[in-house]
């Protein structure tokens, strides 16, 4: 994990340093590098990010893990897209999510939630605000059953709400 972590930190770096030659317009070139693949999406990001938007993310993330579902609620927006690390897709109205979610916090006797790192990222193209984060979670379920792993998430925010979801999971 470490290594991993490493790695991103390092590569990150070597990209802020590099900004000047960023590809701002996802042709597949990088400065005078021809690179194997065009960009589906801009990759003109900045991480002009408010700070209060990623305290929004990071106290969801410990609503989460303290169990508090009303206060978890109040960081979404109206409606949400979410794909899960399960295969779990929802599209809708966040009150119909959070029953969903209520549930399935409500297996769960005990949540540890250990962050790793967070980056800010915000799309010039459409003008979306992304934090990504890695942590590591350690579930404790009513049944006794101990499951952990390490998480990569994506959160999409609008108006100052996360609107948009997506985790990815590494079983430990």
């Amino acid at each position: 994990m470490k290594k991993y972590l490493l790695s991103f930190l390092v590569l990150s770096f070597i990209v802020a340093c590099n900004s000047k030659e960023e590809n701002k317009t996802g042709t597949g070139t990088a400065g005078s590098l021809k690179l194997p693949y065009e960009a589906n999406y801009s990759t003109n990001f900045t991480n002009n990010v408010s700070d209060s938007e990623l305290l929004l993310v990071l106290n969801s993330y410990k609503y989460w893990e303290t169990g508090d579902l009303k206060a978890l609620r109040t960081t979404l927006g109206d409606s949400m897209y979410v794909n899960m690390s399960d295969g779990f897709k929802f599209s809708g109205l966040t009150d119909s999510l959070m029953k969903t979610w209520t549930k399935s916090r409500d297996s769960l006797s005990s949540v540890v939630i250990s962050m790793d790192v967070w980056l800010k990222n915000h799309s010039v193209k459409d003008s979306i605000d992304y934090i990504s984060v890695w942590y590591k979670e350690i579930d404790t379920y009513k049944t006794g059953k101990v499951d952990s792993a390490n998480y990569e998430d994506d959160n999409g925010l609008k108006n100052g709400k996360i609107n948009w979801f997506s985790s990815h999971k590494q079983k430990l």
